[in-house]
C-alpha cells in the first residue's frame, strides 16, 4: 500500500509516494499552474512514472493547498452568505464586519443581530430571540443564500444559543444549508472569532471545488480506489467532509506540512524549521513533533481572526530572489523573485537575471544548471550576496526563538541550497536528503487531530475533572475528523489562568492525534 502526498505552493507543486513503512518511494517537483489542477495532474503523472507503482496500490491521497488563502486575498470564488450574531442588546455598538474592506463586505447578503448571548461566567445575557432568528433565516432562504455564519457572545464558554440557532437554520433553510458556528472555529474575542466564522462560511464553494476537483483529477489519472484527505494548519489531516465544513482550517497548511515533514525526516521533535521555496522562506517551530501555534491574532486578507494558526514568519527570500548591487556597493537579495520562471531567467539556466541560486552555484554550495554561466560573478560580489542571505535568515531565527540558547535548525525546501553551511545561534544544522519535498512528505505522513479550547472555572468544575473531560472531548473530535480511536493519544495539554475573569477561570487547550482510518 502506498500514500500519495501532494502540496501546492506558489512556485512548485510537489508530490511524493510513501510506502507502508513510511519510506519515500518517489518524489517530484512540477511548476504550479494557474488552474492549480494542471500542476497537480502533472505531479501525479510524474511521480507515478518515476516510481513505477501500480495505481491500484495507492490507497490514500493527501492534498495541501493554498486555494482558500488565495480566494480571500484575491476576493475570488467567495460565496454570498448571511450573518447572524446572537448578542443584542449588549453587542449592538460594534456590528459584524465593521473593519472589513468594502470589496470584501459584499459577500454579506444580509446581517442580523438578535437577542441572546452569555456573560463571561456563563450566565445568560438575554434569552435567545428565536422568532427574530427564524424571520432572518426565512429572508435568506428567499434570497437563495446557501451559507450562514452564526456567532454569539462568549460562545467559547457556552454555545447553547449557537447550537439552537444552527438547528433552527437547518429547519427553516433545509438540511443542505452550510452552517458555520463560531464556537467550533475561533477562540476568545467575539469580533475576531466572528470574522473567522464569516470567512469559513464564505469559503464553502471553494472547499467543494478543490475537494471534488482533487478527487476528479485522481480518478482521471486512474487513481480511483483511494481515501482522500486534506491538510490542515496544525500539521494534521482531515477528511473531505470535514474540510467542506471547516475550509478555513486549510489556511497556512503549506508551512505546517513542511514542519511535519522536516520533523519526520530529521527525527527531531523540537527545532526551528527553515523552509526555503522559490519566492519566500517560511520559518516555524516544532514543539513535541507538531507546529507551534501562534498566540496572537492573525490577519488574513485584511481580516483580523483568532482561530488556530501556526506560528510562522515569512520573508521575501527564495531560490529565485533577485540579487542586486547598488551604487554604494551594497548587495541586496530579494524580496522580489523570478519565482517559477527560474529555469528561464536565472543565469545558470541561460537567463539574464542574477538570483540567489546563481550565487549558491558560484560559491560551490549547489550544482545546478551550467556553472560556467556564473563564472563572471566576482568573489566579492558573491560573498556580499551570501552575507545578505545569512543576515536575513539569522534575524528571522532570532525572531522565532524564545530564549538566548542555541537551537537545532532543519533546512528544507527546494531553495535551501542557497543557505550557508554555518548559521549563528544554531546548535546543529540538519539538511535532510529528501528535504526538497518535505512539504509533500509532511502531507503524506500526517495524523488526524482533535482540538479542545474552552474557558473553564475550576471553582465550578475541579481542575482534574475539567482536564479529564477536555481530553475525552479532544479524542472524540479526532475520531470525528477521521482518526482510528485506538491510536489516538493526547499530544498537548495547556491550562492558562485568566486573571481578569471571576473565580478561578482558565483557558483549557488539549490536542489529541491519531492514525488515519
Amino acid at each position: 500500500m502506498y500514500k500519495l502526498g501532494i502540496d501546492v505552493g506558489g512556485t512548485n507543486t510537489d508530490a511524493v509516494l510513501i510506502d507502508e513503512n513510511l519510506r519515500v518511494a518517489a518524489s517530484v517537483k512540477q511548476h504550479t499552474t494557474k488552474d492549480v489542477y494542471g500542476g497537480i495532474l502533472a505531479a501525479v503523472r510524474a511521480v507515478l512514472r518515476e516510481s513505477g507503482v501500480e495505481r491500484s496500490q495507492i490507497r490514500q491521497a493527501m492534498l495541501g493547498t493554498t486555494q482558500c488563502t488565495n480566494a480571500i486575498v484575491e476576493r475570488k470564488g467567495l460565496a454570498p452568505i448571511g450573518i447572524l450574531r446572537i448578542g443584542a442588546p449588549a453587542s449592538l455598538g460594534i456590528p459584524p464586519m465593521v473593519d472589513w474592506a468594502e470589496d470584501l463586505k459584499t459577500i454579506a447578503v444580509d446581517i442580523a443581530m438578535v437577542g441572546g448571548g452569555f456573560e463571561y461566567d456563563g450566565k445568560e445575557l438575554a434569552p435567545f430571540d428565536k422568532e427574530a432568528a427564524k424571520n432572518f433565516f426565512l429572508g435568506l432562504k428567499e434570497k437563495g443564500v446557501k451559507s450562514v455564519a452564526i456567532s454569539c457572545v462568549f460562545s467559547t464558554v457556552r454555545n447553547d444559543h449557537e447550537l439552537e440557532a444552527a438547528k433552527l437554520c437547518r429547519e427553516v433553510m433545509g438540511e443542505d444549508v452550510h452552517v458555520s458556528i463560531s464556537s467550533e472555529i475561533g477562540s476568545m474575542g467575539l469580533i475576531e472569532r466572528e470574522n473567522a466564522t464569516i470567512l469559513n462560511a464564505a469559503l464553502y464553494h471553494v472547499a467543494e471545488s478543490f475537494t471534488e476537483g482533487f478527487a476528479r483529477s485522481l480518478a482521471d489519472e486512474g487513481v480511483a480506489n483511494v481515501d482522500i484527505y486534506l491538510s490542515q494548519n496544525d500539521g494534521t489531516l482531515m477528511t473531505m467532509e470535514y474540510a467542506r465544513r471547516y475550509p478555513i482550517l486549510t489556511i497556512a497548511c503549506g508551512p505546517t506540512n513542511s514542519i511535519r515533514g522536516a520533523c519526520y525526516l530529521s527525527r527531531l521533535k523540537n527545532a526551528i524549521v527553515v523552509d526555503v521555496g522559490g519566492t519566500t522562506t517560511d520559518l516555524g517551530v516544532i514543539q513535541n513533533g507538531f507546529p507551534r501555534e501562534s498566540g496572537v491574532a492573525v490577519t488574513i486578507g485584511g481580516v483580523r481572526t483568532n482561530f488556530r494558526m501556526p506560528d510562522v514568519v515569512s520573508i521575501g527570500l527564495g531560490g529565485g530572489s533577485i540579487v542586486r548591487e547598488h551604487k554604494d556597493g551594497r548587495v541586496t537579495v530579494g524580496p522580489d523573485s523570478v519565482g517559477y520562471q527560474i529555469t528561464e531567467k536565472a543565469l545558470v539556466f541561460g537567463g539574464d537575471v542574477c538570483t540567489a541560486t546563481d550565487i549558491a552555484v558560484r560559491l560551490g554550495l549547489a550544482e545546478l544548471g551550467d556553472k560556467t554561466k556564473v563564472a563572471h560573478l566576482s568573489e566579492d560580489f558573491s560573498r556580499k550576496a551570501l552575507d545578505a542571505v545569512t543576515e536575513l535568515i539569522e534575524d528571522s531565527i532570532d525572531a522565532m526563538k524564545v530564549s538566548s540558547e542555541d537551537v537545532d535548525l532543519i533546512l528544507v525546501g527546494g531553495g535551501s541550497v542557497i543557505l550557508p553551511e554555518k548559521i549563528s545561534d544554531a546548535k546543529t544544522v540538519v539538511k535532510p536528503e529528501a528535504g526538497g519535498v518535505a512539504n509533500a512528505i509532511g502531507s503524506a505522513i500526517s495524523k488526524v487531530s482533535g482540538n479542545y479550547d474552552k474557558l473553564v472555572d475550576y471553582l465550578v468544575l475541579p481542575r482534574e475533572k475539567a482536564l479529564e473531560d477536555a481530553k475525552a472531548e479532544a479524542v472524540e473530535l479526532a475520531v470525528e475528523a477521521g482518526a482510528v480511536r485506538e491510536t489516538v493519544e493526547i499530544i498537548d495539554v495547556e491550562d492558562v489562568p485568566l486573571q481578569y475573569y471571576p473565580g478561578n477561570t482558565n483557558r483549557v487547550k488539549v490536542k489529541a492525534a491519531g492514525d488515519l482510518k
